[in-house]
């Protein structure tokens, strides 16, 4: 009898919104390397367990590029003419061409440039809380605070001006929503490139202090094509606010529901203990949704299974940051005294998110100041009617009402 192999899915079960889809909890217990079945047929190979997910993302063999044959598709939205998009950049190429891009801009996530931002971002955050207090009540979190903040401060980043933002977000939505069709997909991603094409030409002509600025200098060095800087300053844009918005949110909503835990954070003013927690949410709710697309270069073995080359690869995160091998003690509940730095939300290898270092910060900025401020803050809504994203590949929830 034939090989019955179980359909790929990612959605989350009703009443279990922090926890790993059903269908990848199930494909973890037959092992941790399985096929599974795409919308076009094809059986990639699944990992779910933290070692082998670390182990195929450290691989040499594996390609993170979309041109080369046999990466896996989510969707048919993702089947289209190479090169009728502009590229996220460095994040969907193999090395060395990755390593030289991706250099150009490590320097502006370095610890040391991200703790300089610091202070600014803790008055964006002050300022937001700020305006929401001044606002309706119930209000709506994302709205209000969580979307907000981090464009902001990535605008900072950046060099971008902020009257932009709502311009950047209603595009970023239609790119990560896995139901937009790859015309959608497409037109939204071009309105981005053109729009930071201007802002680079502009840089070009009077550059300030900003990432963006600095990318201009390395054009006219002729280390970097225009197009490239672009494609960076997009990849910048979107990820530096998309994710941590939905983390923002996701996260507040995980602390209302273990009100033990929030009451652990709220009373604490240890910055480590702030950090860990950091660590904990980003590990527990584990937003990037789909996994990472791999393809096998030449054949490789990983988790007792051998991968030929040519077959495709979906790491996922989420199964692997639960794995009890990785994490002991219950990996399924939240518990903001554990420590849980060696989670891979942001990935493992040379892909690993080279935005982190911005991440953690902002994220430790804001769970350190808003339960303080709003130390009655709580749900306006049943959990159950909360629109969760559950059609996206990045986790997160549509909309908080809050009040206080």
């Amino acid at each position: 009898m034939a090989e019955t192999i179980p359909e790929f899915g990612t959605s989350r079960a009703p009443g279990c919104p922090f926890d790993p889809a059903p269908a990848m909890r199930d494909r973890r217990e037959e092992g941790p390397v399985v096929r599974v079945r795409l919308w076009d047929g094809s059986t990639p190979w699944l990992v779910t367990g933290y070692a082998e997910h670390r182990a195929v993302l450290s691989d040499p063999r594996v390609s993170a590029s979309p041109t080369t044959p046999g990466l896996p598709r989510l969707s048919a939205s993702e089947v289209r003419e190479e090169g009728s998009v502009p590229a996220l950049s460095f994040i969907m190429m193999d090395d060395p061409e990755h390593a030289r891009l991706r250099r150009m801009v490590t320097g502006a996530f370095s610890v040391k440039r991200v703790e300089a931002m610091r202070t600014v971002t803790q008055r964006i955050v002050d300022e937001q809380i700020d305006a929401m207090l001044a606002g309706p009540n119930p209000a709506d979190l994302v709205e209000a605070f969580a979307l907000p903040v981090p464009s902001l401060v990535i605008c900072e980043l950046l060099g971008v001006p902020y009257d932009s933002h709502d311009f950047f977000q209603r595009n970023s939505k239609v790119i990560i929503n896995r139901d937009s069709t790859g015309e959608e997909r497409m037109e939204a991603m071009i309105r981005l490139y053109q729009y930071l094409d201007g802002l680079v030409g502009d840089k070009l002509d009077a550059p300030g202090e900003d990432l963006l600025s600095g990318l201009t200098g390395r054009i006219k060095d002729g280390e970097l094509s225009r197009d490239e800087a672009v494609q960076m300053g997009v990849l910048m844009l979107f990820a530096g606010h998309e994710t941590t918005a939905n983390m923002i949110a996701l996260g507040t909503l995980a602390l209302l529901e273990h009100p033990d835990q929030l009451a652990l954070l709220r009373e604490s003013d240890d910055p480590k203990f702030v950090a860990a927690t950091v660590e904990e949410l980003l590990r527990y709710l584990t937003i990037t949704h789909g996994g990472l697309r791999r393809v096998a270069l030449e054949d490789l073995e990983i988790g007792g299974r051998v991968i030929r080359a040519g077959e495709g690869i979906i790491v996922v995160n989420e199964t692997a940051n639960r794995d009890a091998a990785a994490f002991l003690d219950d990996p399924d509940r939240l518990d903001l005294g554990r420590d849980a730095r060696r989670h891979v939300t942001f990935g493992y290898g040379i892909h690993q998110c080279v935005g982190q270092s911005l991440a953690r910060m902002e994220l430790q900025v804001v769970y350190s100041t808003l339960y303080r401020r709003i130390p009655t803050l709580r749900l306006a809504a049943d959990v159950d009617d909360i629109p969760f994203k559950h059609d996206g590949f990045i986790y997160g929830v549509y909309e908080l009402p809050v009040t206080w």
